[in-house]
Parts: structure tokens; C-alpha cells; sequence
């Protein structure tokens, strides 16, 4: 039995891991603890980043119920902290204190849970301000969620913004605002380089933090969007040269160099990357999108007659990366959805069709990118099985679900190519006028729509066209 019932009560109000609202089911445990034990090689010379991270880590230790481990990580960040600060009751310590106090309230240590409470008693004493306004807090808070899953990422930006606010100078909080927008913002038609959030906020953070060659990598991915490729250009010749064996800068200049088009260079980056980070679902990823490129420029290059073996050996390449990069995070949507399609594209459709099972229901219990899964599937739909009935329905589920993503945009683009050929060819007119009038009503479009359903029902009786017509009418009204 608990000894008070108060206790609960009293840890509920802390700031850390176990109060910032992180859901099991949101977190890939395993993958999150493999990029940690990663971090924490790259930071062993910083003292202070490294106790956050051992915090960090013996939280997910926690949630995989490996409880001595936890317990052991969260004293290596206590010594750490006190090291650097040597006071054992600083502010920096706030979160791992809390986390101290809640690990061993579950493991029934209620006594030193008790002390722990005392210990952050005493910070609040020193530092009266509160734990959730205390910037080093809110920075913590911020890498955490960035580390944990996208869904947390805009939490992550406004902890960072409110750090800033706190502290407008710091390195640390520039850095991760920087990375959380980079996450976050999308540039819109009305940006130019100039205004970009996210640019200016890299350019800011490089500027506090010069030796970071990581967030100029970023701020070269960003600005080819804009076509700023000399800059871009010049960003990531500086930190090759600088740091040529960082795994970070390499994953990430991988990532430019296939956006440019050197799917080559890109693989040897990837690969050296991969050396330091063999269990690194990204960077598998990575290699998988650098031979996806390669089998359609393959595609476009070639005939027939001269790609067959070639092809065949880039697509079990892009096959054996994808299923590395999905054994290692088994909620990678995307990863699983390319990988069906591939093994679709290898005719091993009951492989295929079962892997696409298994991510459509991934998809909804993460609630996590159904679209892609929706869009992937047609692609098998009307590539693999010639089913375009199938295709046209799945491509309309990813657009009416996500218009503005990349997916969501695609669909629209061969929703349209399947009805212009159909009306070209003189075709199941019908069906065609129909999908043109499902695409102007997605867009906005009423008039437009109305008149391509007059023209769909003039074809063929269509309950669904009707039902669509009725209701543009209706909204004129």
C-alpha cells in the first residue's frame, strides 16, 4: 500500500519525464534508445548535455521496465550535474531529481522518493521561480520531445520559444527552436529566404553556436528550396571539411547530396555514416531513398533490354535498407509503405499485400500518416496489380486526408492523368468527369465541380455524383 496518499498528489506536480504527457504507444523505445546510447558517445566531452541525456535515457529504460538500469543512468546525471555545478541543489538538476523521486516511488523505494521530493524543495527554496518558467527546464523539455517522436515536435518549439524568451542569447535554446522549426515550418508560396522562419532562426543559431556544422547542413537543405545552391553549396563543403566523420553532418549531407542529384556521392557519405550508427533507421532510410533514385533515373536511362539485372540489383538494395530501417523502427509508415511497394514491384504480391495490411493497421493505431499508407497502395494498386478502380479510390482517401502533402499533391496529379486519359480515349467518360469533379470540390473549386458532375450524370446514373451535386447546390444557396 502506499504510505501516503499525498505523495502521488506531490509528484504529480513535477517537471519531468514522467509529467510531460509521453505516451508508450507515441515512442519507437527501442529506436529512441539506440539514437541516446549514440548521443551519448558524441557528447562525452559535454558534461551537462550528457546528464540530460542519461535522464533522458533512463526514462525510456523505465518504460521498457528495465528499472535498475534507470536507476543507475539517473545517478550517473545527478553526479554529472553536481559536477559541473558543484552545488547539489542547482536548478539544472530539477529534472532529474523528479525523475529520481517517481522511479522510486514505482519501485516501491517511497522513502528515497521522499528525499528526492526534499532535494527539489530545497532548489525551489534557492530558485523561487517555477519549474515550468525555469529556462534549463524548458530546454530539457524541448530536447526530449524532439528526441521522443515527431508528434511532439511543435511542443518542442514552444519550449524552446519560451526558453528564448527567457534567456534570448543562449546557444542551446537557438539550436533547438532552430531544429524544431527546421521540423515544424514548411515554407509557403509567400516565403522567400529572406523571411523564412526557419532560415532566420538557423542563421541565428550558427551565429551563437559557429562550431555547429550540423545546423549548417540544415540551413544548406533549406535554402536549395529557395535555389540558393552556391550558399548551400559553400554550407556543406565547410562542415565536410570540418567534420568529416560526424554522423550527423554525413546523414545529413547525404540527404543534400541525393536532393541534388548525387546519389552516389550520397551513398559513400551514408555508408561511412552507417559505420558509426549501424542500428540508425534514418540512415538506412536514407540509402534506401539514394537507390529509389537510382532505379528511376535506371528507368528513364535505359532500355528495356540493357537495365534488367542492373535494375533488379539497385531494387534488392533499396529492399535490404528498407527492412533493416523497419526492423529497427516497426512503426516506420512510410518505410513499411515503400518497402510493400517494392516487394509488389518484385511480384511478390501476397508479401506485398500483407506487409500493406499490416501498416494500414500500424497507421491507425498511431494514428500516424495513414495518407502515405492510402497513397502507397494505390501505387501497388495501379502499377503492380493493374487495378485501377482500387488505385482511384485510395488516391482519393490520401487527398481528401492530407491535400498539401507531398503524398496528398501526388494523388491529385495522377487522379487527373487516369480521368484526362480516360477522356482522351473516349473511355468511361463518366467515372472520369466524376473524378474531375471530386478534385475541384477538394480544392474549392464549387462551380467547376458542379459543372463536371452535371457531365458525369449526363454519362452514366450515379448515386454518389447526385449526392455530391446536391450538396455543391445546396452550399450556393
Amino acid at each position: 500500500m502506499e504510505p501516503d496518499r499525498t505523495l502521488r498528489t506531490k509528484l504529480l506536480q513535477l517537471e519531468c519525464h514522467f509529467t510531460w504527457g509521453l505516451i508508450k504507444d507515441d515512442i519507437e523505445l527501442k529506436d529512441v534508445l539506440n539514437r541516446l546510447q549514440e548521443q551519448i558517445k558524441m557528447d562525452l566531452a559535454k558534461k551537462e548535455r550528457l546528464a540530460r541525456t542519461y535522464s533522458a535515457m533512463a526514462y525510456v529504460q523505465f518504460l521498457l521496465g528495465i528499472h535498475e538500469e534507470a536507476h543507475n543512468n539517473l545517478m550517473a546525471s545527478m553526479e554529472l550535474h553536481i559536477e559541473c555545478q558543484r552545488d547539489e541543489f542547482h536548478k539544472t538538476l530539477i529534472v532529474t531529481y523528479g525523475n529520481l523521486a517517481w522511479l522510486n516511488y514505482h519501485m516501491k523505494n517511497f522513502t528515497e522518493c521522499e528525499s528526492y521530493l526534499k532535494k527539489l524543495q530545497k532548489i525551489n527554496e534557492t530558485f523561487p521561480k517555477e519549474a515550468s518558467s525555469v529556462p534549463e527546464v524548458l530546454g530539457e523539455k524541448g530536447w526530449t520531445f524532439l528526441k521522443f517522436s515527431h508528434k511532439y515536435y511543435n511542443g518542442a518549439k514552444e519550449c524552446f520559444r519560451k526558453a528564448l524568451e527567457l534567456e534570448p542569447d543562449e546557444g542551446e535554446w537557438n539550436t533547438g527552436y532552430a531544429i524544431a522549426l527546421y521540423r515544424t515550418e514548411f515554407e509557403s508560396k509567400e516565403c522567400t529566404s529572406e523571411n523564412s522562419p526557419t532560415i532566420k532562426q538557423l542563421r541565428r543559431a550558427i551565429d551563437k553556436n559557429p562550431d555547429d556544422d550540423v545546423l549548417k547542413v540544415l540551413l544548406s537543405l533549406r535554402l536549395i528550396v529557395y535555389k540558393k545552391y552556391s550558399e548551400a553549396e559553400n554550407l556543406v563543403e565547410k562542415a565536410l571539411e570540418r567534420s568529416p566523420d560526424h554522423p550527423h553532418v554525413n546523414r545529413y549531407v547525404g540527404k543534400y547530396f541525393r536532393s541534388q542529384g548525387s546519389t552516389d556521392r550520397s551513398i559513400t557519405l551514408l555508408k561511412r555514416a552507417l559505420e558509426h550508427s549501424p542500428n540508425s533507421s534514418f540512415i538506412h532510410h536514407q540509402l534506401a531513398l539514394c537507390y529509389k533514385q537510382k532505379k528511376i533515373q535506371l528507368l528513364q536511362e535505359q532500355s528495356h533490354h540493357t537495365r534488367g539485372s542492373r535494375l533488379q540489383q539497385i531494387r534488392d538494395q533499396c529492399i535490404y535498407h528498407l527492412e533493416k530501417a523497419t526492423s529497427l523502427t516497426t512503426s516506420f509508415i512510410s518505410a513499411m509503405s515503400d518497402l510493400a511497394l517494392l516487394y509488389g514491384e518484385n511480384r511478390d504480391m501476397p508479401r506485398a499485400e500483407e506487409l500493406f495490411q499490416v501498416t494500414f493497421q500500424t497507421a491507425e493505431e498511431k494514428n500516424d500518416n495513414l495518407h502515405v499508407v492510402h497513397f502507397y497502395y494505390a501505387e501497388f494498386q495501379l502499377n503492380c496489380h493493374k487495378c485501377e478502380p482500387l488505385a482511384i479510390k485510395h488516391y482519393m482517401k490520401c487527398l481528401k486526408m492530407s491535400p498539401n502533402s507531398i503524398e496528398g499533391k501526388r494523388s491529385g496529379n495522377n487522379l487527373k492523368r487516369v480521368a484526362d486519359k480516360r477522356i482522351r480515349r473516349k473511355s468511361l467518360e463518366g467515372e472520369a468527369y466524376g473524378i474531375l469533379g471530386f478534385l475541384h470540390k477538394e480544392k474549392g473549386e464549387t462551380h467547376q465541380a458542379i459543372e463536371c458532375y452535371e457531365k458525369a450524370l449526363s454519362y452514366e446514373d450515379n448515386d454518389e455524383f447526385l449526392s455530391n451535386l446536391c450538396a455543391l447546390r445546396l452550399s450556393l444557396q
